[in-house]
Parts: C-alpha cells; sequence; structure tokens
C-alpha cells in the first residue's frame, strides 16, 4: 500500500502539484507526503512552521488527491457500467466502494450456481447504484453549471422570492385585522405571550417513532448522496476564513464545491433571534420556530394557537430559497460572512441552506467543535464514514476535546420549581414527571455541595470547603440519583425545549416586583427569589458574586438559562465511569461552590472519528512535543500504530535568520532557575531586569518577554518600579503590557506597532518598544510579531502548569494508571513537560512569520539545556539553538547577530 502511495507522488501523476506561484522546496515535500498519508489512509501528525504556507501546501495536496481519486473513481465506473461483453476488466470491483461481495465466498458448503448468483446480483446492484449516482450527479452538475453561467435566472428568483414576502406581509396583515375582532370570544386564562411559555405535551421515542411527514415532501435533491469530501477545521472562526481565502486565491477555486459551516450565532439572518445573544438561546428559539413550522401543518389546533404559531416561523426557513442558497454556495467558494450576506439577500438561512449543501460538497470548512462533538455532527447531517478529516491549529487539540466535552454547573432549582407551580394546572403529566425528576436532581446535587435547595445560596456557609474530585459512578450513588435514568432526562431537556421555556418565564418574572406568588409559605418564596438574582448575576461561571443582587447586568441576565448548563452536566455524566470525574468545588457558601464535570481520556470521543474516516490529518505549525497525540490520543483511541505517519518540515528562512540562545546565568553570574520556590527573590527579578536593559541597548524594533503567569509579569513590574529598573528601560525601550481582557489586545497591539514604527523613522535615543506578555495569554498564539514588532522574544523561567491543581492531579494519577512509563519516565511527569513545551513553542513561534524575517530567541533559564527539554523544541529552532553558560558570551553573539542584519 506504502509503495503505491509512493509511486502515486513520484510517479507522471503527481511529482507536481497545481500551486499559485513556485512552491518553496518543503511544501513540495510536504504536499507530496499529505497525498502519500490520503491514498493509503493513514492518520498523519504533520507539522509545518508558521509562515511556510502551510494552508496553501493542505489545499493544493488534498484537493489534488481529491481530484485525482475522483477521475479513478469514474474510470472504474465507466468500466463497470461498460455494455456487456467488453472483457473480464468490467468484473473489477470499484476501488472506492470496498469488497463487491462480502459475502463467505470461500464457504464450500454453498454450490457454485448459488455463489454464481448471488455475485451476479450483487454486481447488477452496484451497477444499479452507480447509475443511480451518475444520474443525481449529471442534475445536480447541469443545475449548477445554469446557475453559473445565467446571471438573469439569479434577478429572476430574487424577484419572485420579493413578490412572495410582499403577499405573505398583507396576509399577514388582513389575518391580525380580522384577529383584533375575533379576539374577544377565545376565553384565555393566560395572556397570548404568556400561553408560549407552556410545555407542549412530551411523548419520548419509545412511545412514538418521529414521522413529521416534512422530509417526504422536500425536493429529492435535498437526499442527495454523500460525495466523497475533505472535512477541514479549525479553531476560530477568523482562522476558518482566512483559509476559505486561500483556497480562493489556490488553482482550485474555480472548480472547488466549498460549503463553510457556521454556529447559529454566525449564520442567523433573522434579527428577532439574533438578538438573544447567547448561543444556546438563539439554538432554542430557532429549534422550537423550526417545531412550529411543523406543528402548522397539524389541522387540529385552536385559533388563538394557530394566531400564535404563525408569528413564531422563521420567514427564512423555505426549502425554496434554502435550496437557491444552497447551489449558489456550490457554484462558488465563499466564506462566512459572504454566505451571511447571500442569506440576507436571498432571504434564505445560511445555517440550514450551508447544511442542504453538505453532500455536494468536496470541501466542508467547520469549527472543531461541529466535527469533534458527536452530537453536533448528527445533528448537522455530517457523515464521516469513508471520508478525510484535516484538523488545523491542532497544537492543543487534546485540551479541546476534553473542554468540548466538560461541563461545569450551576443550580437552577428556584426557577423551575416557581415556574412548576405557576403552570401545574396546565403541564401534561409526562411534564410534571420530568420536571420533577430534574428538581430531585438540582435538589441533591446542592446537597452534595452542602447546601439547602430552601435557603438563600449566597447565605448558607459551607462547613467543609476546598475541592473534591470522585468518580462518576461514587457521585451518583453518594447523591442518591443512580435510580434515575440520566439519559432520559437528558432526551427530555433536549426534545422539550424546557431550558427556552424557563428563560421565556425568568425574562417575565425576573424582577421581585413581578415575581410569581405560588401556593407555598412566603418565606420560602423570598428565599427562592433571592436565588433566582443569585442565578441571574451567572454565578454559575465566576463563582463569587460579582455585584449586589439589585444590580443585575442585562447582558449577563441575557447569558442563558442555568438550565441550559445543567443539560451538559446530565450529559457529562453519562459518560464511562473510568473516563471522566466529578469535582466538587466547596467554597465559602453554597452560591459560590460549584460542580463541574472533568474529562480525563479525550480519546473515546476522537475513536469515532478515527475509525469512521478514511484519513485524518493532525496538521499544525508547533506539534511538538508529538508524543501526547501518539499516546494520548491516537493509542487510546485504538489505533494501529503501522497507519500514523509523521511528517515535520524546516523553516524556509536561512540559518543565519534565527539565533536561539539558552542562557544558564545571568550579567552578574546569578544562575537562572525560575522554579516556584525561587523566581520570588528579589536577585531573580533583578537578574531577568539586567538581561533586559542590555538587550533593548542592541535589539532594535520590538522585543517580546513572555512570563509565565500574569501575577508573576505583574509582581515583577512592580519590583522594577520600586528598584527604579523600569526607568532605566523606559530609556530605550517605550514599555508595554499585555491585556487581561480580551477586548483591549488590539489597541496595546496597536499602539505597540505605531510606536515601533515611529522609533524606527524619527531615530534617536528610544529605539523600538517592549512588550511584557503571558504564556498561554491573548498574545502567545494567533498573533504575528513579524518584523520589528518581534526581533527578540524571551522566555523568562519554565511555564509549568500549576501541578497543585485538582484537576491536573486527578489527570496525573490517571496517566500513571493507564499509560505505560515512556524512557524510564513517569507519564505524569512526561504530561507536564510537554505541556510546558507545547506553550514555549506557541510563544516563541511568534517571531518569525515568512522567509526573509529574522529574530533572536532568548531563553532563560538553565534547565532548558537538558537534553529531554532541548529535544522538545521544534526541530528548526533546536539545530540552531546554542547554549551559553555565561551571559557575556551570549551578548556578544546577540550583538554581533542584530549589527550583522541592520548593516
Amino acid at each position: 500500500m506504502d509503495g503505491g502511495a509512493a509511486e502515486a507522488v513520484s510517479g507522471p501523476g503527481r511529482a507536481r502539484f497545481p500551486f499559485p506561484y513556485t512552491p518553496y522546496r518543503i511544501q513540495e515535500q510536504f504536499m507530496a507526503a499529505l497525498y502519500a498519508a490520503l491514498e493509503a489512509g493513514q492518520v498523519g501528525i504533520f507539522e509545518s512552521p508558521t509562515g511556510t504556507g502551510k494552508s496553501l501546501s493542505l489545499i493544493c495536496g488534498a484537493l489534488s488527491w481529491l481530484r485525482d481519486f475522483e477521475e479513478k473513481k469514474k474510470q472504474e465506473e465507466a468500466q463497470l457500467l461498460a455494455p456487456e461483453g467488453s472483457g473480464q476488466e468490467e468484473k473489477q470491483p470499484l476501488a472506492s466502494a470496498g469488497p463487491v461481495c462480502p459475502n463467505s465466498r470461500g464457504t464450500s458448503a454453498e454450490p457454485d450456481w448459488i455463489m454464481a448468483f448471488v455475485q451476479k446480483k450483487e454486481e447488477q446492484d452496484l451497477v444499479h447504484r452507480l447509475k443511480e449516482e451518475q444520474i443525481k450527479r449529471k442534475k445536480r452538475e447541469e443545475r449548477l453549471e445554469k446557475i453559473r453561467h445565467n446571471v438573469q435566472l439569479k434577478y429572476a428568483a430574487k424577484r419572485k422570492r420579493s413578490e412572495e414576502d410582499e403577499t405573505k406581509r398583507l396576509l399577514q396583515l388582513s389575518k391580525e385585522i380580522l384577529a383584533e375582532g375575533a379576539g374577544a370570544l377565545v376565553p384565555e386564562q393566560l395572556d397570548h405571550n404568556e400561553e408560549e411559555l407552556i410545555l407542549a405535551e412530551y411523548e419520548s421515542d419509545e412511545e412514538k417513532k418521529v414521522a413529521s411527514g416534512l422530509e417526504e415532501d422536500d425536493d429529492d435533491d435535498l437526499e442527495e448522496e454523500h460525495v466523497t469530501k475533505i472535512y477541514y477545521c479549525s479553531r476560530t472562526h477568523s482562522q476558518l476564513s482566512q483559509f476559505v481565502h486561500e483556497v480562493q486565491k489556490s488553482p482550485f477555486a474555480k472548480d472547488t464545491r466549498l460549503v463553510s459551516l457556521g454556529s447559529r450565532q454566525n449564520l442567523c439572518v433573522n434579527e428577532e433571534v439574533r438578538r438573544l445573544g447567547a448561543l444556546q438561546l438563539i439554538n432554542d428559539r430557532c429549534t422550537e420556530m423550526q417545531k412550529n413550522k411543523h406543528e402548522k401543518k397539524s389541522d387540529a389546533e385552536v385559533e388563538g394557537k394557530k394566531r400564535r404559531v404563525s408569528r413564531t416561523v422563521c420567514p427564512f426557513y423555505s426549502y425554496e430559497q434554502m435550496q437557491f442558497l444552497r447551489d449558489e454556495v456550490l457554484v462558488e467558494v465563499k466564506d462566512i460572512e459572504q454566505l451571511v450576506t447571500l442569506g440576507r439577500e436571498t432571504k434564505a438561512c445560511p445555517y440550514y441552506g450551508s447544511r442542504y449543501a453538505i453532500p455536494a460538497a468536496q470541501l466542508v470548512v467547520l469549527p472543531y467543535q461541529m466535527l469533534l462533538h458527536e452530537a453536533t455532527r448528527s445533528a448537522a447531517g455530517i457523515i464521516l464514514k469513508d471520508q478525510v478529516v484535516i484538523i488545523d491549529e491542532a497544537h492543543n487539540l487534546i485540551d479541546t476535546i476534553t473542554c468540548i466535552h466538560s461541563a461545569e454547573l450551576c443550580r437552577a432549582h428556584s426557577q423551575l420549581l416557581q415556574y412548576m407551580e405557576r403552570y401545574r394546572k396546565r403541564l401534561k403529566a409526562k411534564n410534571l414527571m420530568y420536571i420533577k425528576q430534574i428538581l430531585y436532581l438540582l435538589e441533591r446535587f446542592v446537597v452534595m455541595l452542602g447546601g439547602n435547595v430552601n435557603q438563600n445560596p449566597s447565605c448558607q456557609a459551607v462547613s467543609q470547603t476546598g475541592t473534591e474530585l470522585k468518580s462518576i459512578n461514587d457521585f451518583l450513588f453518594q447523591g442518591q440519583i443512580d435510580n434515575i435514568n440520566l439519559f432520559k432526562v437528558q432526551r427530555y431537556c433536549e426534545k422539550s425545549l424546557i431550558s427556552r421555556k424557563l428563560f421565556g418565564f425568568v425574562e417575565r418574572y425576573g424582577n421581585p416586583a413581578s415575581a410569581v406568588k405560588t401556593n407555598k409559605e412566603n418565606q420560602k418564596l423570598a428565599g427562592l427569589q433571592n436565588f433566582l438574582l443569585t442565578l441571574q448575576q451567572g454565578s454559575y461561571k465566576e463563582g463569587p458574586l460579582q455585584s449586589p443582587p439589585m444590580e443585575v447586568d442585562n447582558d449577563h441576565h441575557q447569558a442563558a438559562s442555568p438550565l441550559m448548563h445543567i443539560e451538559g452536566f446530565l450529559s457529562a455524566l453519562t459518560n464511562a465511569n473510568e473516563d471522566g470525574r466529578v469535582i466538587l468545588n466547596r467554597q465559602g457558601t453554597v452560591g459560590q461552590s460549584s460542580l463541574k464535570f472533568l474529562l480525563l481520556n479525550p480519546a473515546v470521543h476522537f475513536a469515532k472519528v478515527v475509525k469512521e474516516c478514511r484519513a485524518v490529518i493532525i496538521a499544525g505549525g508547533t506539534m511538538q512535543p508529538v508524543a501526547d497525540f501518539r499516546e494520548q490520543l491516537l493509542s487510546c483511541a485504538g489505533v494501529d500504530p503501522a497507519r500514523i505517519v509523521e511528517f515535520s518540515c524546516g523553516h524556509v528562512i536561512p540559518p543565519e535568520n534565527i539565533l536561539p540562545i539558552v542562557l544558564c546565568n545571568g550579567p552578574s553570574n546569578q544562575q537562572l532557575e525560575f522554579t516556584y520556590q525561587t523566581r520570588d527573590l528579589p536577585q531573580m527579578m533583578d537578574e531577568t531586569g539586567r538581561i533586559l536593559c542590555n538587550l533593548c541597548n542592541v535589539v532594535p524594533g520590538g522585543v517580546v518577554c513572555f512570563f509565565p503567569s500574569y501575577d508573576y509579569e505583574k509582581q515583577v513590574y512592580v519590583h522594577w518600579e520600586k528598584t527604579g529598573l523600569l526607568t532605566r528601560l523606559a530609556t530605550k525601550k517605550k514599555i508595554f503590557q499585555e491585556p487581561k481582557k480580551a477586548n483591549q489586545v488590539e489597541q496595546v497591539l496597536a499602539e505597540y506597532a505605531k510606536c515601533i514604527k515611529r522609533c524606527s523613522q524619527a531615530g534617536g535615543q528610544m529605539t523600538g518598544a517592549l512588550l511584557l506578555s503571558v504564556v498561554g495569554g491573548k498574545m502567545s498564539e494567533g498573533i504575528n510579531f513579524s518584523d520589528d514588532l518581534g526581533r527578540c522574544v524571551i522566555m523568562v523561567g519554565m511555564p509549568y502548569p500549576n501541578i497543585k491543581s485538582p484537576e491536573l492531579q486527578e489527570k496525573m494519577t490517571w496517566l500513571d494508571k493507564t499509560m505505560p512509563r515512556a524512557a524510564g519516565q513517569a507519564p505524569s511527569r512526561v504530561l507536564t513537560e510537554n505541556l510546558c513545551m507545547k506553550a514555549v513553542n506557541q510563544s516563541i513561534g511568534r517571531a518569525i512569520r515568512h522567509q526573509k524575517d529574522f529574530a533572536s530567541i532568548l531563553l532563560l533559564d538553565h534547565r532548558y539545556a537538558r537534553p529531554a527539554i532541548l529535544n522538545k523544541l521544534p526541530p528548526w529552532i533546536r539545530e540552531r539553538t546554542q547554549v551559553k553558560p555565561t551571559f557575556g558570551s551570549a551578548f556578544a553573539e546577540l550583538r554581533k547577530f542584530h549589527r550583522g542584519k541592520s548593516d
């Protein structure tokens, strides 16, 4: 298999790859290795430093393979569909369809004529299926071609839609005028808006099989066969947009059917829904509107309800419009922003319209969560069977999977109880049963934190503070909730939209002045109202309350119904017992305490992706150390080691453009060791300041200095202020600090860049700027310090994670129990070292961004000189690293480097 793949690359078929310009040698190697991995159906870990054109290499390598694969498939289909009598060739099985006859051919029990009949029948079925696929494909190609070349068709469709809108509007107006006269005849106990808060009658899946009939009415085109495609995912929407722009610039832009997927938050064009802000609220409101559309088809509705439903159906959810949008998406490559603009123009929902484009698409671009979370994946209509998945920016893939499947819990007991009391007479028995189960669960959760649901959580002191970790089973048994079917409760929450109804209820009655009067004693109600206020301030995330109860911030209030977080927590509790832990964090009061689920084994969720896909590529600019991916993710997911390939390429910059130095001692010969015990010493902070003062004298432009944490950066800054070191530094470089708030990052960066530019033009004593940053902060990832913005990157100490963290301790214990020792080291030790070096590599990789860039890198800590640590640096940095025991020799080297570059 491997040999064939290599031939596919080096042979005439793929000796060269279409590329917008002459590729670097390493890009050619990258594309060749990628093509071979896809052809052989492997799991590849690909590393290509930022600035080496990784995105274009991924696009051109993967789409070249897809184009060749489709061509091969067409040829094989043509052979199979050739008329009878054209020789033995037509008996060849289709390469992409797997073995033709899975039945036991070798069983001698079956007579030959039966085996021949079965084989013939299967071949006929295959030919029939291929013919059907071919007809559908031709139909789709003709349709897209028509749209591509017929501009008139677009305008006709738009005109037709605006006419329909106008008719609908007038019809709606007439209905409302008529309804005003008839409204008095309908006896209603609740007002019109409150009617929407009542839960509809609920039947579980065991009691009914959903048959809405909606799908049957749809055009056949929507039920299209999924073609072989590439799923490309990255972490953020901006990274995905950047990738789509690269596709638009590539030679494949014209004839690639690409669809960008996103969340409703990014794609919704219905302003009424968008205004809700929080993702979960938008999701629930949208789902409710679809449900209303389905219900609208039922005739057995009272007039009052009919009027309400017609008002809450989404005007953008129309099949005809969405089919038009789908075709538009497939005709021309569009990013998320262009998709939303198109949705507004065509009055079609981009969220659902883009999903209808998935089957026919060749390249699907989507965020991590959508691909890595199974429920989201199936809801989006993503089928991974025999497809290719490329996960980019994957350096923290393990953390991402862990976060997606972990959940934090807040407390929503009081809201739900008030809701039940208010509508008890209107709720069906099934709803009451499930609400009582959820109330019982919440009551037990609060008891586990040492509280009582009938009292205000802000006033209930916790007797035993601290953090405790329990296995899922222990938590369920000790909480006395092991007899409740969590799968059914979780399903109920999903299907009944209870969190959406509850949010509407809280919006209506959240204010103490309009609080609901129930038939319970008033003092208990007061406690519940206080509880409600506690919840509205979002204490579920922050722990301690941020402000007094009456000053509820409107944005916070909009955040979401707390029940939505509980759904996530219940879902997490359905993991296997050994794969996760429940963290009980008991603080001063119950209101400040929290429950959290921690996923220990991300491989269980990744295993399905790897198992179903033809090939999986995990790519990034800095993938070192790779051991984590191999052991924690792939080996645990049951991937055969023979199926895993690794590819790492150097950088495009010449060796003389980078100077990495490990510095063991400072200017006053103080050994540099920034451990938790020594880094707070005044002499350590002084020595760091002296090093920076010396460097700022010889390094032009921008210097970026990374500290292990915000707290330590602040501590050093305050110390330098007291000793006057900061004033000395400020004579050469203007000093900037990384802000903690994400919305201030852009402003600080803009001022930093402006200062450097001004200094380089003006000359004089001030030579640029110094930016004090934090490892793992806003500036250690996704920010480019190219050219003068980062002529020197300094790493102060080794950013080891906090091993006192209960979550990390539990993960370390779990690894030591489940993983073999590597090179005599305990897996937990390897984990902390890898987490540290991943963070270092991410930060120092910020400086070199293109072929002509240059920078020096200074690692301040003698521990970096250890061979085990040096080996975890990216190869292109490691090969050029010099270990300097004294500051004098390091400084001489740095001065020579920067003087040579400025000449």
